[in-house]
């Protein structure tokens, strides 16, 4: 009943929800803070603090806060405007560090219709910039689907779209320019702005394009464009048997292609997607569904549901209730597409890049008390979930995925607890000159799972499954994390899989010798310091360990550290019986 009624409210409600807050929160002015993304919660729980935060408005202030605070040898870190990112990339050390929020370097700088390029701040969302590009009939060719990122933290993080075509689907690579505000001598003023572009300094450039926040801020950015052009979009669901094979394939045979994988119900979403001119008729619309604003009230009930099927260790209830009808839904309604902004009259569904590419239309809000909202904002009691994000090399995808089947053919309903998140999201990346960017032809796999809001210690249903999944993806298939969606253990020896890391680490030592925008944290990813995973009790139930030791699970619970049941070097917490 929740379930539906949230789904009238989404159908016939215009703007409609309540925005998300501010990522900072502070005692006084802007002073004694603390930091958090827009799910309420890092993977360790930690709260993290700092001494202040600042709001430039344009690039003249923002040198004068790097300036500062160099001077004053505080951490720095940078923070977005709804804060996105997973793990603790805005965290300073302690709590004396300062916060720099890009929340108003959201301007756009400079056009040149005719070299096709957008100079924009670092603060611009994906919504902005798609936007603008629109009002000069060009168009970024691929993007991430949701549109409350900043152009600064898909630069940070590697954010990307879909597509083994032209540069591939990350979109740094289609970046032809930034600059960087940086620490610097006290004969330079403490601080250095560094323009870096393709041509005039590569190394910087290609450090800088994937550069976890490590070499300062990044105050503007100049994109590459193309033409306008619209995309004909048909979802096509079909028996998962030689899915294998067609993951390897289909990539090459349409520009935008994607899959939703629904492994226990033995069944693939396949997204047949293609550029077509810009003068064909059509005047579709993405609007994801999962995007849109929800009512608080409905949200809360279907979380207690969860709960309660989490609690009572039934698959069945949550396979049934929730995954399969969720599923079926969202494939019934075509996620939200329409052909004329309102009703979805057929496929395929023809639309502008504009229109076509991203969405997220709970941003579109005004307050009306959290009645409505994102269906994540931690305000309310609605989705809470780990998420789990790695791209695993083309060549080894046939391999995973018959690892993946293996897995289900032992417990049809192990991973229904994926579909209750809408299956497995599968999307296409290839090979980058960011020396921190994907290294190769690769499918990207989002898995996004429950999380228990209140207990870190409370284990999950069928979750030996996907810490095998996780497990196997990242050390048997040398799988690459995506810097932005994961839990610890997926960092452990990720920079080892990058054959340019060095030449980043030289270019940060260059960039920003003192460490200031550098963290614990980061120095732990970037392999300089200690290991990024956190052993004590309860570890692994959330990621910040892989189990060694009954106690690393919860064995008071019936949870215990045991071999992984098709990749046996894995090492999960398993539900024993007495």
């Amino acid at each position: 009943m929740a379930f539906w009624l949230s789904v009238l409210v989404c159908f016939f409600t215009f703007a409609c929800s309540t925005p998300p807050e501010d990522p900072v929160k502070c005692e006084s002015g802007n002073t004694v803070c603390t930091v958090t993304n827009s799910y309420g919660a890092f993977p360790d729980r930690s709260i993290c603090k700092a001494a202040k935060v600042e709001y430039p408005r344009t690039e003249a202030e923002l040198v004068s806060v790097v300036a500062a605070a160099t001077r004053a040898g505080q951490k720095m870190r940078v923070v977005t405007r709804y804060s996105h990112s997973i793990p603790k990339l805005v965290c300073t050390d302690g709590k004396d560090g300062i916060l720099i929020s890009t929340k108003f370097l959201n301007n756009v700088v400079r056009t040149d219709p005719k070299a096709k390029t957008l100079t924009v701040e670092s603060g611009v969302t994906l919504r902005q910039l798609i936007k603008e590009a629109a009002k000069l009939e060009l168009a970024l060719p691929y993007a991430p689907y949701w549109w409350g990122l900043t152009v600064g933290g898909m630069m940070g993080t590697g954010a990307h779209g879909s597509s083994l075509w032209g540069k591939g689907s990350s979109v740094h690579d289609y970046v032809t320019e930034m600059r960087m505000v940086s620490p610097s001598l006290v004969s330079e003023g403490y601080v250095k702005v560094r323009v870096l572009s393709e041509t005039m300094n590569p190394e910087e450039f290609n450090a800088a394009k994937v550069s976890l926040g490590v070499l300062g801020v990044i105050s503007q950015v100049t994109f590459k464009l193309q033409p306008m052009f619209k995309r004909s979009l048909t979802y096509v669901m079909r028996n998962d048997s030689d899915f294998g094979d067609q993951a390897v394939t289909f990539g090459e045979e349409h520009e935008f292609a994607d899959f939703i994988w629904l492994p226990s119900q033995g069944k693939v979403v396949y997204r047949i997607d293609d550029r077509v001119p810009a003068n064909t008729s059509g005047d579709g619309l993405f609007n994801f569904f999962p995007f849109r604003s929800q009512l608080s009230v409905a949200l809360a009930v279907v979380r207690r549901l969860e709960e309660s099927d989490e609690a009572s260790r039934d698959g069945n209830k949550k396979c049934m209730r929730a995954a399969k009808r969720l599923t079926s839904f969202l494939f019934e309604i075509s996620y939200g597409l329409t052909n004329n902004d309102f009703i979805f009259t057929g496929y395929p569904v023809i639309g502008r890049q504009d229109r076509m590419m991203s969405s997220g239309a709970c941003l579109d809000s005004h307050e009306n008390g959290l009645i409505t909202a994102c269906p994540w904002d931690p305000r309310i009691k609605g989705e809470f979930f780990h998420q789990t994000t790695f791209s695993v090399p083309l060549t080894h995808v046939k391999d995973f995925i018959r690892d993946i089947k293996a897995l289900v053919k032992i417990e049809p309903k192990c991973l229904c607890v994926l579909e209750r998140s809408n299956g497995i999201l599968m999307r296409y990346v290839t090979s980058s000159p960011a020396y921190l960017g994907k290294e190769e032809k690769a499918l990207d796999f989002d898995l996004t799972y429950y999380r228990s809001k209140d207990d870190p210690l409370r284990p999950r249903l069928y979750e030996d499954y996907i810490e095998e999944i996780e497990q196997m993806a990242i050390f048997k298939y040398k799988a690459l994390p995506h810097w932005g969606k994961n839990r610890n253990v997926a960092f452990d020896g990720a920079i080892r899989k990058h054959k340019n890391a060095n030449a980043f680490l030289k270019v940060k030592e260059r960039f920003d010798p003192l460490g200031l925008f550098s963290t614990e944290w980061t120095d732990q990813i970037l392999g300089l310091k200690g290991n990024v995973t956190i052993v004590k009790e309860g570890c692994a139930l959330e990621g910040l360990c892989i189990c060694s030791d009954d106690s690393h699970c919860a064995p008071n619970k019936g949870y215990l550290c045991r071999p992984g049941k098709v990749y046996r070097k894995a090492r999960v917490c398993t539900r024993v019986s007495a």
